[in-house]
């Protein structure tokens, strides 16, 4: 199931960080978005290669830098995903309170 791979990749805070910082909706460099998070560069590097392998993020090489960027497609997918528990929740609590109405 695809949509797994995106609420694991946003299981952590510090990749929940990167991804508020991309929602501005303007690519950043790897240092910029991962600046002040207190881990390592391999560690941010650790975080982005999930966040890209759940194609959360996309990464673009130009020159020497490498941005960073949302890809808000995914987001959507997440978003449907949780559109579809929320209209069955709302399905079940008319169907309850269809029958406590009835009483």
């Amino acid at each position: 199931m695809a949509v797994v791979e995106l609420f694991r990749a946003l299981g952590d805070p510090n990749r929940l960080e990167i991804i508020k910082r991309l929602s501005t909706g303007k690519p950043y460099t790897i240092n910029t978005v991962t600046s002040g998070l207190d881990i390592s560069r391999q560690g941010a590097r650790k975080h982005l290669q999930i966040l890209v392998d759940s194609r959360l993020v996309m990464l673009e090489t130009k020159g020497r830098d490498t941005r960073v960027s949302l890809n808000q497609k995914r987001f959507d997918e997440g978003k449907a995903f949780i559109l579809d528990i929320e209209r069955r929740w709302d399905q079940r609590l008319e169907a309850l309170r269809s029958v406590v109405e009835s009483d």
